[in-house]
Order: C-alpha cells, then structure tokens, then sequence
C-alpha cells in the first residue's frame, strides 16, 4: 500500500482520540490521527512523524498522521492500512493460508457480525478472515490490543461461531512495524480478548501473525512471525 504525498514534522501533542498537533515547516498544524488506539509509545512530544497532504478540500484538516520513527525505522499507525495491506497480500497470493483466492469480498455479513473479508478459495471453500493492525511492542513481541477492546472481542466469538459452522475461519495480526520476533494477545491488559482468541483458536479458527516493510510512503506486508500464548 502506498500513499500519496507525505512528508515528515514533529508530534507536539495529541488533542484527543482524533486530533493531534505537529510542527510541519516551523508551523504548528492541526492534523487527524487515523488510530483510535493510545500510542503511547508513538506519539511522543518531539517524536518525528510522517504525514500524508489530503489536500483542504472538504476536510477540517489537511494533514492526516499516519506513522512515527521507532529507532532507526517506522511504525505506521494508520487503522486503515491492515486491510489494504492484507487485500493485496491475499490476491497476489503472499499469504500462506489461505492460499490462493478465486474471490475476495469485503465488509461481509455472518450472523450479527460483519467480517473484514469473505472469501472463496480455488478449490470452492469459503471462509471469513477478520484484520487487527498491531502497533504496540514489548521487547521484541507484537502485542495486541493496546487498548480494551470489547468488539474486537465479539468479533473473535462470532468468527468462532463460523469456524463451529463448517466455514475457514482466519485472524490475522498484522505488524504494522518490522523486527517483532513473536506475536502474542496482550492478557494483562485486555483479558477477555486474550481468551475469546483462545476460544477461537480452539473452535478452529486459523490466528496467523505477519510483519510489515514500513517506509514513510509504504506499507507492505512481511514474513510471518510466531505466535504464542493461545494455550
């Protein structure tokens, strides 16, 4: 996935879950966070951050946030960016399982849920996969969320529910970041996601983990890295 124009300024402060401040050409300017999530890790006082130009057309603010430095790299933040990434990863056929696709639909309805993708497989099985973008590391393990989570969640119970139903069932973890040896559900902060992966992974659901290539311009989907702590 690559974006259009961006360009690198400074984290100032964050307003609120959806507005930050960032110095951009000795400017201080308004900008959307596209991460409910905390980032606290991230969005730093003085931290360097890369920002994509929207153009003023119709938005209160031009600049939208969309990755931070982390050492001598980025992460990218953007919430948007794991579905597009998984998109292209899936119809060029990068991702192991579920192999090559015939068919891939978005926004897909299964009982009271709506699934990231529907898909159909070359040999006619059909499946559902549900995307959660992971921006938070502890010590070279990917960790998710970083935030509670209620409908994430839901979402793992209902894909639970389809695995139960004979569909192929997937949740991907994308790290929106690179060198993260392990992934693994954040427990301590968000039990009851922790347990409804577990509870899905013991119904048949399929928890796959990759990496991300991060540029400030680019995000492409990586190598896949373990996972851990679903017993």
């Amino acid at each position: 996935m690559r974006y259009g124009k961006v360009r690198e300024g400074v984290f100032i402060r964050r307003l609120n879950r959806f507005v930050a401040e960032a110095e951009i050409d000795g400017r201080v300017e308004k900008v959307h966070v596209k991460n409910t999530g905390r980032l606290q890790d991230w969005l730093v006082p003085g931290n360097t951050v890369v920002l994509e130009d929207a153009g003023s057309a119709g938005r209160k603010t031009r600049y939208s946030l969309i990755a931070a430095r982390r050492g001598q790299g980025w992460v990218n933040i953007d919430s948007q960016a794991p579905n597009a990434v998984v998109r292209e990863a899936l119809l060029a056929g990068r991702i192991g399982e579920p192999g090559s696709v015939r068919s891939l639909r978005g926004e897909a309805v299964f009982g009271g849920s709506r699934f990231d993708f529907h898909y159909v497989d070359d040999d006619g099985r059909e499946g559902f996969i549900e995307v959660k973008g992971v921006t938070l590391e502890r010590d070279g393990t990917a960790l998710f969320p970083d935030a509670p989570t209620l409908r994430g969640a839901r979402h793992l119970e209902e894909l639970a529910k389809a695995a139960e139903s004979g569909y192929a069932a997937f949740a991907i973890f994308l790290v929106q970041m690179e060198g993260c040896r392990r992934f693994k559900p954040h427990g301590e902060l968000d039990p009851r996601f922790a347990e409804a992966l577990r509870r899905a992974a013991r119904a048949g659901v399929r928890v796959l983990a990759y990496e991300s290539v991060v540029s400030p311009d680019e995000i492409v989907i990586g190598g896949p890295i373990e996972v851990t702590g679903l017993l």
